[in-house]
């Protein structure tokens, strides 16, 4: 009953958070300029942003640590290339209109150095669009309590746990762990809370910095929307918007 529950609330927090953060890439590139897909995968936001304005494929560039994900979005004549987040970004100063990462940041285990970089490639003016869960929640406070690991904090190099349950799953039923993998794509590292990665942006010189919240867990759905506007800082999910 619980992890039902638990799993609708994520179903609606992420449906939303995903939501907002398509209309803000959409909004910095609808008059032009290149993006840069940050964890790109296969590529597959290329198209998304495609089927929604006018934006041909040599505007979307991408970076991915995954070798069998570049090998397929270059084989569809995407410029995604192998690359470490955690590293410089392969890109000159000041190249793109937006930059975005998607459930990226709390993979990376230099995600200030990170941040650094996107607003080293944006252009003046230019977009940084960050989706990330938020440690500091209700729901992880409680985890904390009954002894648990929190479910948006770092995650243990172990299958072993995953299969005990000693953690709460509330992702896909299709998403493969794979936390002992030499490049994990799925294990959380580092994860900001919504007040420390506001004022990070801030300090890094990012202006306009807008923070949404998605997801205060465990109050129902229906009630989610009014709870988001009232306490962002405590939501599951956070979405930012900063420009350079």
């Amino acid at each position: 009953m619980l992890a039902r529950y638990t799993t609708n609330l994520y179903k609606r927090t992420m449906r939303e958070a995903y939501s907002k953060a398509t209309a803000e890439i959409l909004s910095a590139l609808e008059n032009g300029g290149e993006c840069l897909d940050c964890g790109a995968n296969t590529g597959h936001w290329c198209q998304k942003i495609s089927s929604a304005i006018d934006f041909k494929k040599d505007r979307y560039y991408g970076v991915e640590w995954d070798g069998a994900s570049v090998g397929e979005a270059q084989g569809n004549g995407l410029n995604v290339q192998p690359g470490d987040l955690n590293k410089k970004l392969p890109y000159e100063d000041e190249k793109f209109t937006c930059v975005f990462a998607l459930s990226v940041l709390e993979h990376l285990l230099n995600g200030c150095h990170f941040i650094h970089e996107c607003r080293r490639v944006l252009k003046t003016g230019g977009t940084l669009v960050l989706l990330t869960p938020n440690i500091s929640t209700y729901f992880t406070a409680l985890l904390i309590l009954m002894g648990k690991m929190p479910s948006s904090g770092p995650h243990p190099d172990s299958a072993f746990l995953l299969k005990q349950e000693e953690l709460i799953k509330v992702s896909s039923d299709g998403l493969i762990a794979d936390p002992e993998s030499d490049t994990p794509i799925h294990r959380h590292l580092v994860v900001f809370s919504y007040r420390v990665l506001r004022t990070f942006l801030e300090m890094n010189g990012f202006s306009q910095v807008l923070g949404y919240g998605f997801g205060v867990y465990p109050f129902p759905n229906f009630i989610q929307p009014l709870m988001e506007k009232i306490d962002p800082y405590h939501c599951h999910q956070m979405v930012f918007i900063a420009k350079k």
